[in-house]
């Protein structure tokens, strides 16, 4: 096993990802600190980091918590646009593809436990829709489809719906949706825009479960389960698991390991 040498983290807030993130950089080898302090050399953050007034995630003031460390901490995090870390080194999970795609699929296992919960049938032979061919989309149409789902994928770009033919997948243009919905037992939507309205929804079977993961609710309805932030709510373990193995992979691209 690879060390990181020279480095001390420290993991702020209360978040159980981040809990479990600190524990396996432990298991790595990696000193964690228990308290900020000047011998600290990175920062690990929530992920994301910060809540839309700019406060830190889950508590705590971003701007005590820098005081109490070096000026030269190396910050992780996930989007660290704010002043405060001005003159830091920052380095954004969510502009890592790795990370990304493994943060997909983790969000696609929770998407399909959330169903699994809430319907009366399995999802053998199950007609569902997934709407958006993004990370997840994709993530959550192969899991699936292993799992014996009858699976649609809504696609706007032509070369995408070309691309779910060659796959296997049966596709359909999003706004040539209308009568079709009434077709699905399940409709998952990774889209952040607007994509049914109430309206669309008429056509929708009286028992059609709808669960939204994009960070903008695409599905109108008081009916429609907004799920966001999967990973960090409904599988912290594996958040942190994932978050810990891409800070140890980022940060000995840095140092002597």
């Amino acid at each position: 096993m690879m060390y990181v040498r020279n480095c001390l983290f420290y993991c702020a807030g209360s978040a159980p990802s981040i809990r479990y993130a600190a524990e396996a950089l432990r298991r790595r080898g990696c000193d964690v600190a228990s308290r900020p302090g000047a011998d600290v050399t990175h920062l690990l953050l929530p992920v994301p980091s910060l809540e839309s007034g700019g406060a830190l995630r889950g508590g705590g003031d971003l701007s005590n918590l820098l005081a109490e460390l070096p000026k030269n901490v190396t910050v992780f995090g996930g989007n660290l646009n704010t002043p405060l870390l001005t003159g830091c080194k920052t380095v954004d999970l969510l502009q890592d593809p790795l990370y990304l795609a493994e943060n997909a699929a983790i969000t696609a296992h929770c998407a399909v436990r959330i169903a699994m919960q809430r319907l009366p049938v399995t999802l053998q032979r199950c007609p569902v829709l997934v709407i958006g061919w993004g990370r997840i989309g994709k993530c959550l149409a192969a899991l699936l489809r292993r799992m014996g789902a009858q699976v649609t994928v809504a696609a706007r770009r032509e070369h995408d719906r070309a691309m779910l033919s060659a796959l296997g997948f049966a596709s359909i243009e999003p706004n040539g949706l209308g009568y079709a919905l009434m077709r699905y037992r399940v409709i998952f939507n990774t889209v952040p825009a607007p994509v049914l309205s109430e309206a669309q929804q008429v056509h929708c079977r009286p028992d059609c479960l709808k669960i939204d993961l994009a960070s903008v609710q695409g599905i109108a309805g008081s009916d429609v389960i907004w799920a966001r932030g999967l990973p960090g709510k409904d599988a912290p373990e594996s958040s942190g698991e994932l978050i810990a193995r891409t800070v140890f992979r980022l940060a000995a691209a840095e140092v002597e390991i």
